[in-house]
């Protein structure tokens, strides 16, 4: 009697952790694009990965989606359906994942991914390409005046990316396209 008990636990225990384990979605990757298998694209107008990510998971024919950021204010964001899991390459143009899967992009302690932090700009200016959200953080931390930043990638505040050095640190607030960090 004693070992039947033991086995339903057993098998009880199991059934609950294959259940946690397949809960668990595949995450999706910031700076990676799924090149082939396109079946559908469409514009994103507000921008944000995570629409892109939620059409996917609406289309039953969709297996894996890219998201394209804008490349300027006339070419807009772009997300990408799939009708099968093609490999993930690494490239800072897109995040992609597969159905059942959120939106996870890198964060750190110093940088706070898809936040802006509207307000508080005491300057302001473009970022030449390839100088990314770095240039914008130690442009910040080079002057005392700063108190936080916003970057802002291409297409999003303008045609070029462009930087906001803050003298108040103002609430975060998502928003695709935008990184933010506070410096003091």
């Amino acid at each position: 009697m004693g070992t039947i008990r033991l086995l339903r636990a057993c098998v009880v225990a199991l059934a609950f952790l294959a259940a946690a384990i397949g809960a668990r979605p595949a995450l999706a990757q910031a700076n990676f694009d799924r090149p082939g298998g396109d079946y559908l694209s469409a514009p994103v107008t507000s921008g944000d990965p995570a629409e892109c990510a939620l059409v996917c998971e609406r289309d039953r024919r969709c297996r894996a989606w890219s998201f394209t950021y804008p490349t300027d204010l006339a070419n807009r964001a772009v997300c990408w359906l799939k009708s099968n899991v093609p490999a993930r390459v690494q490239s800072d143009c897109c995040v992609s994942g597969i159905r059942g899967a959120g939106v996870v992009e890198r964060r750190n302690e110093a940088v706070e991914t898809s936040i802006d932090r509207f307000g508080g700009d005491y300057k302001s200016f473009d970022v030449a390409r390839g100088d990314g959200e770095e240039a914008c953080k130690a442009a910040c931390s080079a002057d005392n005046k700063c108190r936080a930043w916003t970057y802002a990638r291409p297409g999003y505040a303008g045609k070029e990316a462009h930087c906001f050095l803050k003298k108040e640190i103002k609430p975060p607030h998502r928003k695709a396209g935008f990184t933010s960090g506070v410096v003091r």
